[in-house]
C-alpha cells in the first residue's frame, strides 16, 4: 500500500494497472472534503478522454489498481 497524504493529492498524477477504455493516465483534479474540512473523495480525470470520475481517496493506496505518477 501506497502512504498517502490525502491534503497533498490535489494535481497528484496516478496510473491505473488495468486500463479501461484506453485510460491508463489521470490527473487528481479536485479533492472532495466533509463538513470538518477532511479529505474524503478525489475527482481524477483521464489525461486521454477527460473523462471524470468521484473515488474514495484510499482506493489510491490499493497497489493492484493504482501507481503513483505516470508510468
Amino acid at each position: 500500500m501506497h502512504a498517502i497524504n490525502p491534503e497533498k493529492l490535489h494535481h497528484s498524477k496516478w496510473t491505473a494497472v488495468a486500463p479501461k477504455h484506453k485510460e491508463k493516465h489521470f490527473l487528481a483534479i479536485k479533492l472532495v472534503r466533509d463538513e470538518e474540512e477532511k479529505v474524503v473523495q478525489v475527482v481524477l480525470e483521464a489525461v486521454l478522454t477527460r473523462r471524470q470520475f468521484t473515488l474514495p481517496w484510499q482506493a489510491l493506496r490499493d497497489d493492484t489498481s493504482w501507481r503513483m505518477g505516470w508510468q
